[in-house]
Formats: C-alpha cells, sequence, structure tokens
C-alpha cells in the first residue's frame, strides 16, 4: 500500500512539474480539436481550440485603421476581414503561413502566422472571414499583423486566429 501511493504522489509531483514548464499546454478535456501539424514532431501546445475554450475579443479594426492612418508599428490589434488571397509560406527562419485580408474599411493586410509556433490553418480558402489577434507593424500596403500565436516565453502578449470556430495559436 505504501508502494503505491509513493507511486502516486510521484506522478502527481511529475506531472505539475511539467504543466509548470509548460504554461501553454492544455488538457485534452478543455481542448475539442487537434489538428496535426505538417511537421513530424510538432509539441502538445501546438493546438486548434474549438470556439469553447478560446479567447474572447470582439472584433475592433478601429485601432487597425487608425494604426494604418498614423503609420504606427508594434501597435496590438483584434480584427476581422475576409481572406482575399492565400500566399505561399514564407520558410526563411520561422516559418509563416501567409495570407492577404480585406478589412471592412477596404484596407488590406498581411496575416504572417508562424507555423513553427502554432498550428496552420489547411482549410483557410479565399473568401473565408477570419478573426484575428496580434501586433500590427505599417507598411505603405497596408502592414502586416503578425505575433498571431502564444509567446513560449512569455513576454510577448498571445495571439491567435478564429476561423470556422476554431482558434489558432
Amino acid at each position: 500500500m505504501k508502494k503505491v501511493l509513493l507511486i502516486i504522489l510521484a506522478a502527481g509531483f511529475t506531472i505539475n512539474e511539467f504543466l509548470e514548464q509548460n504554461p501553454t499546454f492544455t488538457s485534452p478535456s478543455k481542448t475539442q480539436h487537434s489538428l496535426a501539424s505538417n511537421r513530424p514532431f510538432a509539441s502538445s501546445s501546438n493546438r486548434a481550440q474549438s470556439s469553447l475554450s478560446s479567447p474572447t475579443l470582439k472584433a475592433n479594426n478601429q485601432t487597425l485603421n487608425n494604426a494604418y492612418q498614423n503609420q504606427q508599428s508594434d501597435v496590438q490589434v483584434n480584427g476581422s476581414g475576409t481572406v482575399i488571397r492565400t500566399l505561399t509560406d514564407d520558410t526563411k527562419g520561422s516559418q509563416h503561413q501567409r495570407f492577404l485580408v480585406k478589412l471592412a474599411s477596404g484596407n488590406t493586410i498581411l496575416i504572417a502566422h508562424n507555423i513553427d509556433l502554432a498550428p496552420r490553418i489547411n482549410a483557410l480558402r479565399e473568401g473565408d472571414m477570419i478573426e484575428f489577434y496580434g501586433e500590427y507593424e505599417w507598411n505603405k500596403k497596408g502592414g502586416v499583423v503578425h505575433w498571431t500565436h502564444r509567446d513560449p516565453r512569455g513576454n510577448h502578449k498571445h495571439g491567435w486566429l478564429k476561423h470556422k470556430g476554431l482558434t489558432y495559436q
């Protein structure tokens, strides 16, 4: 009986230590959907979650429009729009899934979604609605939103993308 208790206690400490070292780990009971990465050794934190457990921010394209008009960068934004073009992945350095989104204002932005840290949206098509939360960088073509994933070091606000009821982060 003592051996059984010791094994249970040891397992509990091991799980607790794992969770402390991996704050982005989501237990399977909270994750409705899990998408396999295109890379064979993806970490368990690369998951798409159902909207039941996803971040909730109301899309606000006004902050994004203001950042564009004032040529501001390093602005945390949330918004939504229509995918107007999917682009080839950027494979130099960290891999990024890239696509263009048209906002209600008529402005177009590039979304650069780090697929080394978050799952790819395999079902993404032109005409799809997308919601996003990330960091905006101004450029004369409309700008880029990146940091649409969790920061594994915890130094930056976590970002995300929402597509067809799933959150990718």
